[in-house]
């Protein structure tokens, strides 16, 4: 488990890979999201019934290019990317109603689900002739189609369109399925080890955008797909810097979820249970996540326990989630101090003189967790309590980029709280 580097922390320097951000840019974005609560999170759109609207709208990138994007709405509502987390419980009959606003026929597959129905039949492929058209149902333009299933096993699961996926996926019509256990909604699957703090639970869902495939759907044209080549990459449908602002900041408004994960330490009295991450990448390609200094515990892989036919535990400690194409994996963490290091029992490093250290942004001016000391004059800081921030991202670095803009892209970040009680902002 993960102690932070003293370069990490007491100088206040970001992890080692080049992020040389804007400071001020960075520094106006984080204050404009923490003018509301903060809310970080898997953000549920609760079921059993949902109604989706496939629709068209713009979505913001960290190069300041604006995307023509897909998605599915929420009810009748306004187009937002991706589509809402639809969360529901083991055993529930699930329905979702799809209504069709866009100038092509859609429709929505729930991979991992049994026995799914449309318009009250088993969902079909549809042929024009002998052509393989949708690999389920359809609604034509203007048209509407209902899905119906029962979850039968808890986990984490995508949900994307059958038709055209080559195109319509990518143009962003996809969302995460939630399917609790029935050992409760602090629990992934129906074992005692795999509960969660149910306050720490969070979403890595991984895509990617070519634009002139975006380009080429908004001006109603066609596009080869075999020169499909993916030039942007995001996390939770943002990229750096906007992926660490709260879930619906207000400006970000058709981008509703950020990708901060806030913790505090792990403590077998007083915090006892891991964080949870759902992994999920409907990508072309895989996507190796890379949470800097700690491991995962993968406890189950496409809405499957990781478990044998008796029940034994097969889980394992993974360093960096390499998430295939429509994969999901679930994902346990920990932190905690491993050296219990306090200003009783300090870093054992000669802190250097101030005018040899560079103070970062997210630096309180102590190393200490919860702790926070004195900056130099015309330092400012981010950092509201002492907490510890922790860097996770892409590590097939090329992909941490947006149209050849460096470090943005999927990242985020881990921050760690003091333990409560504590004088964090909520």
């Amino acid at each position: 488990m993960y102690r932070p580097s003293f370069s990490m922390i007491r100088i206040g320097q970001l992890p080692r890979m080049g992020l040389a951000f804007a400071a001020t840019g960075l520094a106006l974005l984080l204050q404009t999201a923490q003018a509301a609560p903060p809310q970080t999170g898997v953000a549920c759109t609760n079921g059993p019934t949902f109604t989706l609207t496939a629709t068209d709208g713009y979505i913001q990138l960290p190069d300041s290019n604006t995307m023509y994007m897909w998605g599915y709405a929420p009810g009748g509502g306004a187009f937002q990317h991706p589509g809402p987390v639809l969360c529901v419980n083991q055993g529930d009959t699930v329905t979702v109603i799809l209504n069709n606003t866009l100038a092509e026929a859609v429709s929505i597959m729930f991979p991992g689900q049994q026995n799914v129905l449309a318009n009250g039949s088993p969902a079909q492929p549809v042929f024009a002739g002998t052509t393989l058209t949708s690999l389920t149902n359809v609604a034509a333009v203007g048209g509407s189609v209902t899905y119906s299933f029962v979850a039968s096993n808890p986990g984490t699961f995508i949900y994307e369109s059958g038709t055209m996926p080559q195109k319509q996926v990518r143009m962003g019509l996809f969302g995460t399925l939630v399917v609790r256990p029935t050992m409760g909604a602090s629990f992934a699957y129906n074992r005692a080890d795999s509960q969660f703090n149910a306050d720490e639970e969070f979403m890595v869902l991984l895509s990617e955008i070519d634009p002139y495939q975006h380009q080429a759907a908004e001006a109603g044209a066609p596009f080869n797909f075999n020169n499909y080549q993916a030039r942007y990459w995001l996390i939770n449908g943002r990229g750096f810097p906007d992926s660490i602002s709260d879930n619906n900041s207000p400006f970000l408004p058709d981008q509703p979820y950020g990708a901060l994960a806030r913790i505090h330490p792990y403590n077998a009295s007083t915090h006892p249970n891991p964080g949870a991450i759902r992994y999920l990448n409907v990508g072309s390609e895989e996507f190796p996540f890379h949470p800097h200094g700690q491991n995962g515990l993968v406890i189950g892989r496409d809405g499957s326990a990781l478990q044998n036919a008796t029940g034994g535990d097969l889980s394992f400690e993974k360093f960096a989630i390499n998430i295939g194409p429509g994969q999901t994996w679930d994902v346990t963490f920990k932190w905690y101090d491993a050296e219990n290091y306090s200003t009783a029992n300090p870093v054992p490093v000669v802190i250097p003189q101030v005018n040899n250290q560079e103070f970062g942004m997210f630096y309180s001016g102590s190393p200490y967790l919860g702790q926070t000391g004195p900056l130099p004059p015309g330092a400012s800081t981010l950092n509201t309590c002492g907490e510890y921030y922790v860097i996770s991202h892409n590590h097939a670095l090329y992909q941490i980029t947006s149209w050849g803009v460096n470090l943005t892209g999927p990242i985020t970040y881990l921050r760690v709280d003091p333990p409560l009680p504590n004088n964090c902002a909520p």
